[in-house]
């Protein structure tokens, strides 16, 4: 892992995204945002599965009116994602948006961009500037030929001029495709361009299984790489499963603590029923709060040691495991009762 590149920072409804802060996880409601009622509940499942920031499609007047009856009803920052109109924008500022997302290059003239910098400057604002490889300008199309991370590039530096001209620079940026290596190439070229905090995610990637190896494969390398302040993984699926797959891409990129789950592949040598157990283990730890490891092994090759080496865990035998902690062996217990004993190991040492 290479250390992180530090940016710029803003601050979005008391959560901080770039400079020495933590990489945080974002998601986006797909209830009606003039569903009050509905939109309130999903905000409230997505922070209790660990997400940090919340986005809300804009794009009426009704939508954007209902801002401020969200935010009384809840404590997570909210987003405004709008596009084109720039009265909406300034109606989510009016009503306490913590951050809005907008091209300034695409809600018309100059005097509307300057209305919404003013808007967002007096309180506090940050404007995220989403360039998506799927809508860049027409002239960065023809002068390029097809979306590349140059145009993407380019696009920003567009929008963040029209920005600049009005005095406003707190600024968050997205560099999205749908393809994986376009989007790792867009990001990479931003982060030596622009000092901004940078906001990830590869777009459209399609239903959980795709969206999930997509997103953990263009997220991932760029964390990797030191780049990239917020994540937003997008599925098309429960917005709960993007906030618990950008948790575990940053578990694994090894930017956030937490519970981990350490299993091995099954083969010939397996004599329990390993898939089962391990799910079943992976299903009744998902909400501890704790930084632990914890491993579900299946055999005495590997099993033993790496058990040992995590801090609780269990190593199969025929139809049997043996239950470990911080490498002692505790006992030795019959297939159906591992689950159950593991559990109530971890859960008495809480």
């Amino acid at each position: 892992m290479e250390k992180r590149k530090l940016t710029e920072k803003i601050c979005v409804g008391g959560v901080y995204i770039g400079g020495a802060a933590p990489v945080t996880v974002q998601s986006m409601c797909n209830t009606r945002t003039d569903d009050v009622n509905a939109t309130v509940e999903q905000i409230k499942k997505l922070q209790a599965a660990g997400c940090d920031i919340v986005r809300l499609a804009v794009p009426d007047m009704a939508a954007a009116e209902a801002i401020d009856r969200i935010k009384e009803q809840v404590s997570i920052p909210i987003v405004a994602d709008i596009h084109f109109d720039y009265k909406l924008a300034l109606a989510a500022a009016e009503r306490g948006v913590d951050k809005i997302r907008i091209n300034p290059g695409n809600i018309g003239g100059e005097d509307r961009v300057k209305a919404v910098a003013e808007a967002c400057r007096a309180r506090n604002i940050p404007i995220r500037i989403g360039v998506n490889a799927g809508s860049l300008e027409k002239r960065l199309i023809e002068k390029y030929g097809h979306p590349t991370a140059e145009a993407m590039v380019e696009s920003a530096e567009g929008h963040i001029e029209l920005l600049n001209r009005y005095g406003f620079d707190d600024i968050c940026l997205s560099m999205k495709a749908s393809s994986v290596p376009l989007t790792i190439a867009a990001y990479r070229l931003a982060s030596e361009r622009f000092r901004y905090p940078l906001h990830l995610g590869v777009t459209e990637t399609g239903t959980a299984w795709n969206g999930t190896i997509q997103s953990a494969v263009g997220i991932g390398t760029v964390l990797s790489e030191g780049i990239g302040n917020t994540i937003r993984v997008s599925l098309t699926a429960d917005p709960v499963e993007e906030v618990r797959t950008g948790i575990a891409i940053l578990k694994a990129a090894g930017l956030r603590q937490g519970i981990k789950l350490v299993s091995c592949p099954t083969c010939g040598r397996t004599q329990i029923d390993l898939i089962s157990l391990a799910h079943e283990v992976e299903k009744r730890i998902e909400g501890i709060d704790r930084c632990i490891t914890v491993a579900v092994m299946g055999c005495v090759v590997n099993g033993p040691g790496e058990a040992r080496e995590a801090d609780y865990g269990v190593a199969g035998g025929k139809d049997c495991g043996l239950l470990f902690k911080h490498g002692e062996i505790l006992g030795k217990y019959p297939y159906e009762q591992l689950c159950d004993a593991l559990l109530d190991l971890i859960e008495k040492d809480s």
